[in-house]
This record gives C-alpha cells, sequence and structure tokens, in this order.
C-alpha cells in the first residue's frame, strides 16, 4: 500500500487500522533540543477519540499514545539536560488499539459481506481482494485520523515556537450554523475548550495527571501499565467528574460538549444533531481552520500551491469539500466585491478584506488563512439499505449493528487542525531556508 506518506520537509507516514494491535505515526524532519511529552499528545488525541460524549461511537478507546523513538532516553552528557528532549532523528508514535474485543470483530464479520454504503469496504474489496483488512474499516477507519493528530500535535508545537498559530472549530453542524466570530476570540474559546477537555477526561487525570505513565520509564513498562489499563477502561471512564452545562459555561465559557465558539449555537447544533440521530440516521456539518501569523510568501507556485496543498485534506475520510477564504461564495460576488483591496498604515500593509482566505496564487499574503471543510454525515447509520454480497453479488439490505457516531463533524476539528499545522509547517521549513538563501545573494 501506498499514499500513506505525507510531506517533504516535515514527513509523515501512517500505518495500522482499526482493529490491528494500533497505529503508528513516524515523523521526520522534527528539530532536535525540543522537549514534547506523550501527556501533551493526549491533550490533541482525547479531543479526537470516540466515546468522549453523546454526539460520538460508544467505542471506548482510550487513544493513549507512546513515544517509541527520536527522543533521548539519558543526557548526552553528564547534566547536559537534555535527556526526552528530541534529538533530530524520526519521531514514532504508538497508538496501541485497547477496546478491541471479540463480540465487535463479529459484528463485522457478520457484516462484512455486505459493504456499507458511503463506506470504502466495496472498493478496498477489489482493490486488496478477500486478504482487505475490513475488520471495523482498518485504515479506512476514522481512527487512522489519530496518527495526523498525533504528528499535527508536534507541528503545532513548532509551529507556536515560531510565532504561528492553527485552531479549529465547528461552524456548521445539522443545518445549525455559527455566525461570524473574531479569530482572536475564536482562538480563546478553542484553547477554554481543551483546557475544559483535558480537565473532564479521566485518563488524561488517571494517566498522566496521577503519574500512571511518566517519561522515566521505558517502553516494556509502559506497555505492562497499558496491559492493566487494557482491563480497566470501563473504570477509568466511570471516574469521569459529571459534565454540568451551566458550570462549565460559567468557568470555561464553552459548551460541555461541542466546540463552537457560540455556546447558545453549540447546543442548538447539538438538539438538531441528536434529533436526526434518534431516528437511526447521521448529521453533517462544516469545520473552520484558521492560521495566525504566516509570514508573507509561504507557499510554491504552480502544483505546490499552498491553497492547493490544503486541498489535500480532502484526504481526511469524511470530508468532501474543501474552500479557502469566502471559497463557493465567489460566484456570486463581482470582482470589485471579491478583491481584496490594500493600503499602508504607518509603513504596513493593511487589507480591507479577506476574501482570499490569506492566500493568493498560492502564496500567503500574511493575514489569516482561513480554511473550510464540508464534513459528510456518518455513512454508519441504523437504517435499511440497499447493498450487496460483495463475493456473490447478490442484492441485500444492511443496517448497521456496530458502534456508530451520530456524526463526525465533532472529531472531525482536532484532525483538520492537526493537519494544516503539518501542512503549513513543511511549507515553513522549505520557506526559511529559501529565504536564507536568497538573502546571501541580496547583500
Amino acid at each position: 500500500m501506498i499514499g500513506c506518506h505525507f510531506g517533504r520537509m516535515f514527513q509523515v507516514t501512517a500505518g495500522g487500522g482499526s482493529y490491528q494491535d494500533g497505529l503508528t505515526a513516524v515523523i521526520q524532519g522534527c528539530p532536535p533540543a525540543m522537549a514534547i511529552s506523550e501527556q501533551e499528545i493526549y491533550g490533541d488525541l482525547l479531543l479526537r477519540k470516540p466515546g468522549a460524549d453523546e454526539l460520538s461511537s460508544p467505542r471506548k478507546e482510550p487513544d493513549l499514545p507512546i513515544i517509541y523513538t527520536g527522543i533521548n532516553a539519558a543526557d548526552t552528557v553528564e547534566n547536559a539536560g537534555n535527556k526526552g528532549m528530541t534529538n533530530g532523528t524520526p519521531l514514532t508514535i504508538l497508538i496501541p488499539n485497547l477496546d478491541r474485543h471479540f463480540i465487535h470483530v463479529k459484528q463485522y464479520q457478520d457484516t462484512n459481506r455486505t459493504p456499507r454504503p458511503g463506506h470504502a469496504s466495496y472498493a478496498s474489496f477489489l482493490k486488496y481482494g478477500p486478504a482487505d483488512d475490513s475488520i471495523g474499516a482498518g485504515i479506512f477507519s476514522g481512527r487512522y485520523t489519530s496518527t495526523i493528530v498525533a504528528a499535527g500535535c508536534i507541528a503545532k508545537k513548532v509551529l507556536q515556537k515560531c510565532g504561528i498559530e492553527v485552531f479549529s472549530f465547528v461552524k456548521e453542524l445539522a443545518g445549525v450554523r455559527c455566525g461570524q466570530i473574531d479569530n482572536a476570540k475564536a482562538l480563546r474559546y478553542t484553547q477554554n475548550y481543551k483546557k475544559m477537555r483535558c480537565d473532564f477526561d479521566p485518563f488524561y487525570q488517571e494517566i498522566y495527571a496521577n503519574s500512571r505513565i511518566n517519561a522515566e520509564m521505558r517502553f516494556l513498562e509502559k506497555m505492562a501499565v497499558f496491559a492493566q489499563i487494557e482491563k480497566e477502561i470501563d473504570q477509568i471512564r466511570d471516574k469521569a467528574p459529571r459534565t454540568d452545562a451551566k458550570q462549565i459555561a460559567e468557568k470555561y465559557g464553552v459548551h460541555h460538549i461541542l466546540n463552537c465558539p457560540d455556546i447558545g449555537t453549540a447546543e442548538e447544533m447539538v438538539k438538531a444533531c441528536n434529533k436526526i440521530s434518534a431516528t437511526g440516521d447521521s448529521a453533517g456539518g462544516i469545520v473552520e481552520v484558521v492560521v495566525t501569523g504566516v509570514p508573507v510568501g509561504l507557499g510554491e507556485p504552480v502544483f505546490d500551491k499552498l491553497d492547493a496543498q490544503l486541498g489535500q485534506m480532502l484526504g481526511i475520510g469524511a470530508v468532501k469539500g474543501v474552500e479557502i477564504g469566502s471559497g463557493f461564495a465567489v460566484k456570486d460576488m463581482t470582482g470589485f466585491q471579491n478583491n481584496d483591496q490594500m493600503h499602508s498604515e504607518n509603513g504596513k500593509v493593511i487589507f480591507d478584506s479577506n476574501n482570499a482566505g490569506g492566500i493568493t496564487g498560492g502564496l500567503s499574503t500574511g493575514q489569516d488563512i482561513t480554511i473550510r471543510l464540508a464534513v459528510k454525515p456518518t455513512p454508519t447509520i441504523d437504517k435499511q439499505q440497499h447493498t450487496i454480497d460483495k463475493y456473490t453479488l447478490e442484492n441485500k439490505t444492511l443496517a448497521a449493528i456496530t458502534r456508530r457516531d451520530p456524526t463526525i463533524v465533532a472529531r472531525v476539528w482536532p484532525v483538520a487542525e492537526n493537519y494544516t499545522a503539518m501542512i503549513i509547517l513543511d511549507n515553513l521549513l522549505m520557506h526559511y531556508g529559501y529565504q536564507a538563501i536568497k538573502q546571501k545573494f541580496e547583500k
């Protein structure tokens, strides 16, 4: 299988599947001397994982990461202080599957002859044959996006050091749309939402805050703890504090379930989604990603335009459309309305609007970059659908008996955020190199 590799300067290779032993992200291009912990990575992974609230699948995967390679096991010389820091070699992050039981495997075995409409199962069967990993959809499952979140967490940390912030939120769900929100306010809201999720996540508190896993432990010691955690998933989940919507809104200023930077709109989104889910169906929506602090000129012309690369987020399984700035709305504008006019103030260029979404000619303009992703409804639904027996081609009907998400939108935003970070960092590394050499000739 090819196609599981990303990047030129910041490279990521993803492997594994939904019901294999786990998933892996191998990262090249991570700078040395950077402190990174599994707790930090899990802080992003918990935003994507299933079973966290009423809008996600009841699968109980904790998505706990293990850093396997790429950091110093000890100080390189006595008292150097670089133990646990990146050393410039490939960084490998493992995400073991801990909630895979025979009862769920059997559910897939019982239905795998009849491909689920909207899933890759029919096309992947024809491509890879009977040995196709169709238990839980294999690498075509949404679980593979955990590797993107893990790698993107590293990318975001590098970008923040360079003054660049990447954040994302739910813009629309089940037909309910959030109005225009100031980017600075949306960033603060998203940061508060992430803090709330860490504070209320029982695995974050049990495993990391209580140091059941810590940086002093070797890989095999960590795996021994993971073997214990696998048996304690239900007990740990039961320790989760009750999420009182009013108290969370008062303390954190966020909605208790959904990362939408307007609490009232978020509540309407949840109600609309639950109404659809009650019928056995699912809901789609829109995720918005914003990047601030990007230098002017990021990106390359023709085939490697920055907006074209952001379009690669169609690779996120549930994403069916990507737009930059005003996107498809430009079809209803005139040139005068669409053009982002500019003027100078105190030696700085100021744009009067940002219909281009911070990118013109495939290069960043220095404005905030705005991306929106159209996320389809979850294809696994509890409604009778027409399908076929993929071995005999007999006509069949199918309704989901496996675990399912009422919507994927609430879990896609951290994937989009971290995928965007990977794209921006990959371009930033090239940009810094190009500008450094250019300056040699300008002197």
